[in-house]
């Protein structure tokens, strides 16, 4: 019974790298750990599409930040 839980960690590690890997394909910009932090948030009943507007709206608000510090002093 020890090793129960084995397979499941490394399903989900196999999950997590082909979803890493699509990422990247996708351009998405998230890295592995934001990555597994969405899933673990939409498998916790996080609507997906809702997510991925906040991710995009917090994109923007940090682009406008750096933005500003960079700009004319």
């Amino acid at each position: 019974m020890a090793d129960g839980g084995k397979p499941k960690v490394s399903t989900a590690r196999e999950t997590l790298d082909t979803l890493v890997e699509m990422s990247k394909l996708l351009n998405t910009g998230l890295d592995a750990d934001t990555l597994a932090l969405c899933v673990r948030l939409c498998e916790s009943g996080i609507n997906p599409e809702a997510l991925a507007l906040v991710v995009q709206e917090l994109r923007r608000e940090s682009a406008t930040i750096k933005a500003s510090e960079s700009g004319p002093s």
